[in-house]
């Protein structure tokens, strides 16, 4: 399968979230800009890090616009103990099986033992226009998806007020 790349749009599914309610990305679409970042493992140390610092800029994800969305291939159980413990304010959604991973390409580490780190960055009509792949930086891909974020909010106010001349 393809990999998912700048330019393409994001595909269809629904997961549950950490307290087993069924998330459908298209319900975002043409209302929010998306940031879909896939981590590893609920409680590692760098995917503890990067989880709570979208915790801590969430309210600045959602003063551009943007809906945040982490997943990863642990169950419902397992997020809602990660979700609680570190009091993540968005969606946690489970990928058992990795399918949505699969989907997306995101591609593995250490000889495909560790699932990758990688986040895509969609603008509110569902096309992707950033991807970050780094296991290592897990703060880079918070700091990366508000960069790109805040440009898209800067766009769309530019083209809102271009179309009022």
């Amino acid at each position: 399968m393809k990999p998912i790349e700048v330019g393409d749009k994001v595909p269809c599914f629904s997961l549950p979230d950490q307290n087993g309610n069924m998330v459908n990305i298209m319900n975002f679409i043409g209302k929010k800009n998306l940031v879909i970042f896939f981590y590893p493992r609920d409680g590692s140390y760098g995917c503890t890090m990067e989880a709570c610092y979208f915790r801590d800029l969430s309210q600045t994800f959602e003063e551009v616009h943007a809906v945040v969305l982490g997943i990863s291939g642990q169950s419902v159980k397992s997020h809602k103990e990660f979700s609680d413990l570190y009091h993540l304010d968005y969606p946690i959604l489970c990928d058992e099986g990795n399918r949505i991973r699969k989907l997306f390409g995101v591609s593995s580490s250490l000889f495909g033992l560790i699932p990758g780190r990688a986040t895509y960055v969609a603008n509110m009509d569902g096309k992707i226009v950033y991807i970050l792949n780094s296991l290592s930086e897990p703060k880079r891909h918070v700091d990366e998806a508000l960069k790109i974020c805040l440009l898209l909010k800067k766009t769309d106010h530019y083209n809102h007020s271009a179309s009022k001349i």
